[in-house]
């Protein structure tokens, strides 16, 4: 097997941490995806996306001098992406080009569908959300007062 960086293969998430996931791509041959390459949103927790013993498609982005692989989940589901042209006759304009995505392989929680919440509940849920932002603000502004008055 070539381990060169550019090159995509399937893992599985052998381990999990606050930085990344360890995904192990061959016998004996493992990588890092550091958080920041797992998905193309914002991951703050990386069990949100991720489980240990899922199956994922990984690319190498970078090897170091200590033969230790940076891969990423989000570069090889981008690559995964391909542009599909259609022939066209000359002097006509172009046609904008289609994009054909494969399905992803990583899994995400799913979530039970949410019926839409009355009009009522949403004016509850307005009203508890002001009342906690206003006290917040007048603790504040509290402390803040009491330190120029010299208490």
């Amino acid at each position: 097997m070539d381990f060169d960086v550019g090159a995509i293969f399937a893992g599985k998430v052998t381990g999990i941490t606050k930085f990344g996931a360890f995904v192990s791509i061959a016998p004996g041959k493992s990588g890092l995806v550091h958080i920041s390459e797992i998905a193309s949103t914002y991951v703050s927790d990386v069990r949100e996306h991720l489980a240990e013993g899922q199956d994922v498609m990984v690319k190498v982005i970078g090897i170091d001098q200590s033969g230790r692989m940076n891969l990423s989940i989000k570069s090889a589901v981008l690559t995964a992406v391909t542009p599909i042209d259609e022939p066209r006759q000359p002097h006509q304009p172009r046609q904008p080009r289609q994009m054909h995505q494969q399905p992803q392989i990583h899994q995400t929680k799913q979530q039970a569908p949410v019926s839409e919440p009355s009009f009522e509940d949403k004016l509850k849920r307005f009203m508890q959300d002001s009342d906690n932002k206003m006290s917040g603000l007048k603790q504040y502004s509290d402390r803040k007062g009491a330190r120029r008055r010299g208490k």
